[in-house]
């Protein structure tokens, strides 16, 4: 699979998680399989990823925006995300 398909997946996955056709744990299990993707960046992305992702583990276990991390506001940041690992693929700062 290419980085741009990898790329094109994870989109996939976190429109799926907006639209609730999958949930918290399938999203994660999605985003942590493309691995090849996230070891051909810096090391700082993988490590953001995976912060995110554990954020939003431990936020399923609550009711919606009862605990300090808004899935609203995780999803975006995971949508940042991408939009930063699409500008350093095509080498834009």
């Amino acid at each position: 699979m290419s980085h741009l398909q990898a790329l094109q997946s994870l989109q996939l996955a976190l429109d799926d998680l907006r639209n609730k056709r999958i949930d918290v744990h399938a999203f994660c299990r999605s985003w942590r399989s493309q691995g090849a993707l996230v070891s051909a960046l810096p090391a700082r992305y993988g490590q953001v990823m995976e912060d995110l992702l554990g954020r939003m583990e431990a936020s399923s276990l609550f009711t919606e925006e009862s605990c300090s991390f808004s899935q609203e506001d995780m999803q975006a940041s995971l949508s940042t995300w991408l939009d930063k690992v699409q500008q350093q693929l095509e080498g834009r700062p």
